[in-house]
């Protein structure tokens, strides 16, 4: 009898976990459902209040009527490239080192240190950018001013290596001891069988992470704020590297507080959220469509 009712009590628990977790699926569907909406309600009538080629100007000067988002658009790659080229390498290294070539105790500070700088708040990493990165190149590269798209690339850069390196870890950490194992009794060396076996083997994995660690560079506005000089100026060259800029995300954390609801301004400004959301999106497909595939593959090989 006592047994009946505890496994009726265990079903009963069961069945309430799984209703609980459904209902934490749904919502989130339901919450991102209507944060589209909300976008495209607000960001859509942009788009026939302001010709296609103001719009894509290359002045953004609202006050005058001037909505160019080009500017914004060129500023925002820039920083994301730079901090691109940074973060990839760095990062893949690193999660190397941490995975294959560190001792355990060299392990054991690395990783809490990486998790530590991944849950910096970025507006503490604008301060460090301000008082101390900005000046530095300042002097060290002759420049006028410091706030410049390099120095953000820098900063975003260092913000984007722990995703990288947490997730790419992760990556090759799972991937069969016996690969390495047999690498090893072929005659290969220990570099040789990091870079053509283990790498290539966590490849999506470190791919999903690249594009994480993009995302959230994409992403990032208090940091960018606060060291790119904030300024809407269309880029010219690789000299646009080293002079003020501004990205779409400073744009609207700078101009949101202040616009009227419902105007022309406040409706481009949802377009750039529109923009912003769209191109989180489709990183975050890909990153799914790379890390579904090899959840496939690992699959395969197993059965």
């Amino acid at each position: 009898m006592k047994s009946d009712q505890k496994l009726h009590k265990t079903k009963w628990n069961e069945w309430i976990i799984t209703i609980l977790i459904r209902l934490a699926g749904y919502l989130s569907i339901l919450y991102v459902t209507l944060i589209i909406l909300f976008l495209l309600r607000e960001g859509v009538p942009a788009l026939v209040n302001v010709s296609p080629v103001s719009l894509f100007g290359k002045i953004w000067y609202p006050i005058e009527g001037y909505f160019g988002i080009l500017p914004l658009l060129l500023g925002s790659l820039i920083v994301t490239v730079g901090a691109s080229i940074i973060a990839i390498p760095l990062g893949i290294g690193t999660a190397v080192f941490i995975s294959e070539l560190a001792p355990s105790w060299v392990k054991e500070i690395l990783k809490p240190l990486v998790e530590i700088l991944a849950g910096l708040p970025s507006v503490v990493l604008g301060f460090f950018g301000i008082l101390t990165l900005s000046p530095f190149l300042r002097t060290a590269l002759n420049l006028p001013t410091g706030l410049t798209a390099f120095t953000g690339a820098l900063l975003l850069g260092w913000s984007a290596i722990p995703t990288i390196v947490s997730v790419a870890e992760d990556a090759l950490n799972t991937v069969p001891k016996g690969y390495r194992e047999g690498a090893l009794a072929l005659g290969t060396t220990h570099w040789q069988t990091i870079w053509g076996v283990t790498v290539p083997a966590a490849r999506s994995g470190i791919i999903t992470a690249v594009m994480l660690g993009i995302g959230r560079v994409i992403g990032e506005t208090m940091a960018v704020m606060m060291v790119t000089g904030n300024a809407p100026v269309m880029p010219h060259g690789l000299d646009a590297l080293f002079l003020p800029i501004r990205t779409m995300t400073a744009t609207i954390a700078s101009e949101m507080g202040e616009v009227a609801q419902g105007s022309v301004h406040y409706q481009v400004l949802f377009l750039i959220g529109i923009i912003l959301f769209a191109f989180s999106l489709v990183i975050n497909i890909v990153s799914f469509a790379v890390s579904s595939r090899r959840m496939k593959r690992t699959e395969r090989l197993l059965s």
